[in-house]
């Protein structure tokens, strides 16, 4: 993340990854709806490959947060400033929304319901999923922005790798989900409202839990990893987030 950017540069950053993610995920499932070829393993890779370019794209630029519950989490772990938190959140979620409402504009019929998610199983089992896919992807996300040792240039792929295999064994049971912005887009742009509690309410509290589980098993950080991260939080003022390109 560069912290010389204005707010406003890096909210939109956040809104423009939120919106090629729907537009390319959700993209993918109206697609397969409509024309067929991509099938379950097809729209889990459309999933993962957009994360992955996202986080490359504007990793460097606003931490490619791209979830509100990711930036949730980030603040509440003290890895973000509490507050740039709202600018972030409302930025992912209207760029999730002007993406839906693309694809509305596209297909006014509303094939697959513009990718809206949607349980099959019961709600309480739907929410527990998304709880713990998002932790999956928090953890894994925790580990290559805030820990100098695991920093590389192959975070976007584990990260787009992670949202990938979280769809390919959690989206047939509660559409793996894992980012409020992501849900309620096509929610809004298809008038599809049932369940979508869970989708904000799985994503925060997995994420959160992911963040402070990865702190956990971190434990004390080393020396000279130490006075990296205080070297760094002094030079942005916001703490050691460095998601690489």
């Amino acid at each position: 993340m560069d912290p010389s950017l204005a707010l406003w540069r890096r909210a939109l950053a956040e809104g423009l990854g939120a919106f090629f993610l729907v537009l390319a995920g959700c993209g993918a499932i109206v697609a397969d709806e409509r024309f067929g070829g991509l099938g379950p393993i097809g729209v889990a890779m459309t999933f993962g490959l957009v994360v992955a370019a996202m986080v490359s794209a504007t990793g460097h630029l606003s931490g490619a947060h791209l979830n509100p519950a990711v930036t949730v989490a980030f603040a509440l772990t003290r890895h973000f400033p509490a507050r740039s938190t709202g600018a972030y959140v409302v930025a992912q979620l209207v760029g999730a929304t002007v993406a839906a409402l693309v694809l509305l504009a596209v297909w006014p019929a509303a094939p697959a319901d513009l990718g809206a998610t949607r349980p099959s199983v019961r709600p309480a089992a739907a929410l527990l999923y998304e709880g713990l896919l998002t932790a999956v992807l928090m953890f894994v996300i925790v580990a290559v922005a805030t820990d100098v040792r695991a920093v590389g240039s192959a975070a976007a792929l584990a990260i787009g790798g992670t949202v990938a295999l979280d769809a390919l064994f959690g989206g047939p049971v509660s559409g793996a989900s894992m980012n409020p912005a992501r849900s309620l887009g096509p929610a809004l742009a298809a008038g599809e409202w049932r369940d979508l509690w869970i989708y904000f309410a799985g994503p925060v509290a997995g994420a959160v839990l992911g963040a402070f589980a990865y702190q956990l098993v971190r434990g004390e950080v080393a020396p000279a990893a130490a006075a990296t991260d205080r070297e760094e939080s002094r030079a942005d003022g916001q703490g050691p987030v460095r998601l690489p390109a």
